[in-house]
């Protein structure tokens, strides 16, 4: 896999922790610096163009407050504005985190951390690097966004242009990957607390035992491990806006709370009595059928109508098969600019192809696939075989079918890459030996 062009650094005064991450990110990025000395960071910076900055919180024993990391931020964030920093924090310190993001760190992680996690945060970090090089000297820069041209697509965002401007409470229902965190953003980018936090919480991965706490907050002694005090989620989005997502997922017992919250506009933390004022703008989203919960009684009915005073129905991209190749090119720009690769294009043979494959996993599955494809071709050119579309066993076995050509052409130009080696060529196209045997003998391709 080809690592991306990026320049991270990683500053703990831990050697462990520093041998960790370098072995980690070196697989997925190209230089990786690692430091145990803070005051180092000043020349480092100096002297290498660093996306991104992992920053540990405290460095000298028996300072353990977080301030040290706190004073770095604001240095980095002085000395190179582009640069994007990531706090490292123990899970009893999220509080000083979430400072640290008032004060500008883009986000930060739980030591020890989890790989994919990790990964996931820098990658976004490197590309909110790339997109600060090569912002112009403005104030505000609008998102792209792709609408398209289905009927139903426009229909959801006139809505959500529509809801944005209010205060009401928004539910986002689809199919996993049909982009309902890009439109909880689009709302909240288009209301009026689009300078305020947008936090976005998965609750699908939390526990029931991290639920209050995470969103909630508690109180210095409430448990074990609850050493100071600090702001659950629902704080943090103070006077902006959170997104629940897969908010279908919540057990029962626990939708309680959630109500009361909602209800009241209060919260108390763990470990506390005394309610905390609230003043939150919910977004929530599930690609479950919550009313049939409704009816089998999984999901209360009075959760419902309370997150769902406007309704936004996002349609898998099968029914939206017109805007299928104008995306294709929409998402293939946008990582060849995450990338900074230059010119890029879909082999003539693509996109016929591409309205015909039934995109299971929506919008988030032709980015994953146009990713890998970019990795993995060459000459800047973007194949069928490079895309992994060809769905060869669910072909017909028809000689009429146009994709029957289609197949038969990514084997040939498969088999020459390759030289006629047949595993090789079953191996990049996805085939069993024998499935491919089949096909030579179809298409007639012995004597190639």
């Amino acid at each position: 896999m080809r690592k991306k062009q990026a320049q991270i650094l990683v500053v703990d005064d831990q050697e462990e922790i520093l041998f960790s991450a370098k072995m980690i990110l070196k697989k997925h990025f190209e230089n990786i610096f690692t430091e145990n000395n803070p005051k180092k960071i000043i020349s480092i910076l100096s002297e290498n163009e660093i996306n991104v900055v992992l920053l540990d919180m405290n460095y000298r024993i028996g300072f353990e407050d977080g301030r040290e990391g706190i004073h770095w931020l604001k240095e980095i964030k002085t000395l190179s504005p582009n640069t994007i920093v990531i706090l490292m924090t123990a899970y009893g310190k999220i509080e000083t985190a979430v400072e640290g993001i008032k004060t500008g760190a883009f986000d930060y992680v739980l030591k020890p951390w989890n790989n994919e996690k990790l990964l996931e945060i820098i990658d976004r970090a490197v590309g909110e690097s790339r997109k600060n090089s090569k912002k112009v000297p403005v104030e505000t820069i609008e998102k792209k966004y792709f609408v398209g041209n289905s009927q139903k697509i426009k229909q959801a965002y006139s809505i959500a242009e529509k809801v944005a401007k209010t205060a009401a409470n928004v539910l986002i229902l689809g199919e996993n990957g049909t982009g309902k965190y890009v439109f909880a953003e689009f709302i909240h980018q288009n209301s009026t607390r689009q300078n305020e936090p947008f936090v976005h919480v998965d609750l699908g991965s939390l526990s029931d035992n991290l639920f209050e706490s995470e969103l909630f907050g508690y109180a210095k002694g409430a448990f074990t491990d609850a050493k100071t005090d600090t702001a659950g989620r629902f704080e943090t989005a103070q006077n902006g806006t959170i997104f629940l997502d897969e908010i279908g997922n919540i057990p029962l017992h626990l939708q309680a709370k959630l109500l009361h919250v909602l209800q009241t506009k209060t919260l108390t933390r763990l470990g506390e009595s005394k309610p905390r004022p609230l003043n939150v703008r919910v977004i929530a989203a599930t690609n479950s059928d919550i009313k049939t919960e409704v009816k089998n009684k999984t999901f209360r009915e009075d959760l419902l109508y309370r997150i769902n005073t406007m309704e936004i129905n996002l349609p898998p991209l099968r029914d939206r098969k017109e805007d299928i190749v104008p995306m294709a090119h929409f998402v293939l720009d946008q990582i060849v600019e995450k990338y900074d690769q230059g010119n890029w294009h879909f082999d003539d043979n693509v996109a016929q192809y591409l309205e015909r494959y039934p995109w299971k996993g929506n919008v988030r599955e032709m980015e994953n696939k146009i990713e890998r494809a970019l990795i993995l071709a060459e000459n800047n050119t973007i194949s069928l075989t490079d895309l992994d579309i060809l769905d060869f066993e669910e072909i017909q076995e028809n000689d009429d079918n146009p994709l029957s050509e289609l197949e038969k052409t990514a084997i040939e130009k498969t088999l020459l890459k390759n030289h006629g080696n047949i595993s090789k060529t079953a191996e990049e196209l996805g085939l069993s030996r024998a499935a491919l045997y089949r096909r030579i003998e179809k298409y007639d391709l012995k004597n190639n």
